[in-house]
């Protein structure tokens, strides 16, 4: 590096004989030897391939400091590659969740000896900041509490350790304050506070991503936490963009959803090469593009088809979600909604406003944005609101269908109108499918509880219950419908 750090770096380089070739990087804190089938199957199709640990992390030099020198050791990797017998120049950044980050770092460089030609970025982590928080305000509590105590200040990873520290302590997530959790962990996670702060912000702020201008594929999943995150990726990047988006989570093609479909199957490695030589190449199509897996069918659809419609559902119409048990609730972050579990109690003071809609007369294809306008009323600020969209089959099964929690600070008592964005769907629902909506005022422990005092929640100790009212005749859902017109996702992301 150019502070003279020595990072780890494997190298899987074609046939003796092959002469120089384009090579594919892949910059990780996850343990580069995890990779070596990887490289083996790029050098393969003609690649060199490089596969190096981050800095700090298993056999590299430095201290880990996450998110903070992926930018500089990410260029000063790419102008070592291109130094060396075996490259013919041209290199590809790759990478998932937050070797993603590393990849999309890597083609914004000033010094085009410093900058990939092109970028594979699967559901990408885009930042401490924007994996911490919700968009619109809440923290993300479940996914970080597991990611640091896996991977925070140590040099290798532990990814069990927090499923070890809930086997022996299950309210392990419920000590206050949220900051003094490795105190409970049961060990040093110095870095844990600044998880919360925006001392720092994110290297990839929406100007970066609009001035680059290399091709750029963005792979994600509609059960992903950062989905959302992909979406906004190829909403904002300035270069020619593919998207790609199938039922999996954040696993891809290893973790399917019940609602994937076998037409769903795609060897990813092998349009990775595809796209790769195609984005080299200069043959991609400048603009947007992208193909969109419609759960619950067989289809691929594009990701540039304009809707066929917007569905608005006015709650408590003859066509619209009913309300049940009333539309007044207490939020009590003692009692929080929880986010693991999807049964509603009957009995008690309701803990969440609850609409369930009437039976789907007819298949019903949901492609695009989705949102719940709401009128409503806290008698604490800042709320949280939570709203998770349930599908029920005949039988009664629920399934998720979207989650979104936003964070206001209307004053309390006083009605206001507000848009919860519950992200873009792509889902098939069934004859006689209903919906259920839930707005609560915790969605926990997925997201950190809101304490309702005033209070930071990360350093809160203390939690007061607050009353919530939903007016239903200002609230809505929101939905776009089409017909999925279905397309081959490789030929589509590589045109």
């Amino acid at each position: 590096m150019d502070d003279g750090a020595a990072l780890a770096t494997d190298v899987c380089l074609p046939n003796a004989g092959a002469g120089p070739r384009p090579a594919v990087v892949l910059r990780t804190p996850y343990g580069r030897h995890h990779h070596h089938a990887e490289l083996r199957a790029w050098t393969a199709h003609g690649f060199a391939a490089v596969a190096q640990d981050v800095r700090g992390r298993h056999e590299s030099d430095g201290d880990w400091r996450p998110y903070h020198h992926e930018s500089a050791d990410g260029a000063a990797t790419l102008r070592w590659l291109r130094s060396q017998s075996w490259s013919s120049g041209p290199v590809v950044a790759v990478g998932s969740s937050y070797a993603a980050h590393c990849a999309l770092t890597a083609a914004l460089d000033g010094d085009p000896t410093g900058r990939a030609d092109a970028v594979i970025a699967a559901v990408p982590a885009l930042g401490a900041t924007a994996t911490a928080r919700e968009p619109l305000g809440p923290e993300r509590l479940f996914s970080r509490a597991g990611w640091w105590a896996a991977h925070g200040d140590r040099p290798d990873s532990d990814p069990d350790a927090l499923d070890r520290a809930l086997a022996a302590e299950p309210r392990l997530l419920e000590h206050l304050p949220v900051s003094a959790l490795p105190e409970h962990l049961g060990r040093p996670l110095p870095s844990w506070r600044g998880v919360w702060s925006d001392e720092h912000p994110d290297p990839l702020t929406p100007e970066d991503l609009r001035t680059a201008r290399v091709p750029l594929l963005a792979v994600g999943g509609t059960r992903d936490p950062f989905v959302r995150d992909t979406h906004r990726l190829w909403a904002q990047w300035g270069g020619p963009v593919r998207l790609l988006i199938g039922p999996w989570g954040h696993g891809l093609t290893a973790d399917p959803g019940p609602e994937a479909h076998r037409g769903h199957r795609l060897n990813l490695g092998r349009l990775y090469v595809q796209w790769a030589r195609a984005a080299l190449a200069g043959t991609l199509g400048q603009g947007r593009r992208g193909a969109l897996a419609l759960g619950g069918s067989a289809l691929w659809c594009p990701a540039t088809d304009a809707p066929h419609a917007t569905l608005i559902r006015d709650f408590g119409s003859h066509d619209g979600p009913r309300p049940l048990r009333g539309t007044s609730f207490v939020a009590d972050p003692v009692r929080p909604v929880r986010s693991d579990r999807l049964d509603v109690p009957d009995t008690g003071t309701p803990d969440r406003c609850l609409l369930l809609t009437a039976p789907l007369s007819r298949p019903l294809d949901l492609l695009g944005p989705a949102e719940l306008r709401l009128t409503a009323t806290a008698d604490a600020s800042p709320a949280d609101w939570a709203v998770r969209i349930v599908t029920l089959d005949p039988e009664g099964t629920a399934d998720r269908l979207a989650t979104a929690v936003v964070r206001r600070t209307d004053p309390a008592g006083t009605a206001a109108e507000f848009t919860v964005p519950l992200g873009n769907l792509a889902r098939r629902l069934p004859t006689r499918t209903r919906l259920r909506i839930e707005i609560a005022g915790h969605h926990f422990p997925a997201h950190v509880r809101q304490p309702h005092t005033g209070e930071d929640p990360v350093t809160a100790t203390r939690l007061l219950a607050s009353h919530r009212t939903v007016r239903p005749d200002g609230s809505a859902l929101v939905l776009t419908a089409g017909r999925g017109r279905g397309v081959d996702p490789v030929q589509e992301i590589c045109r």
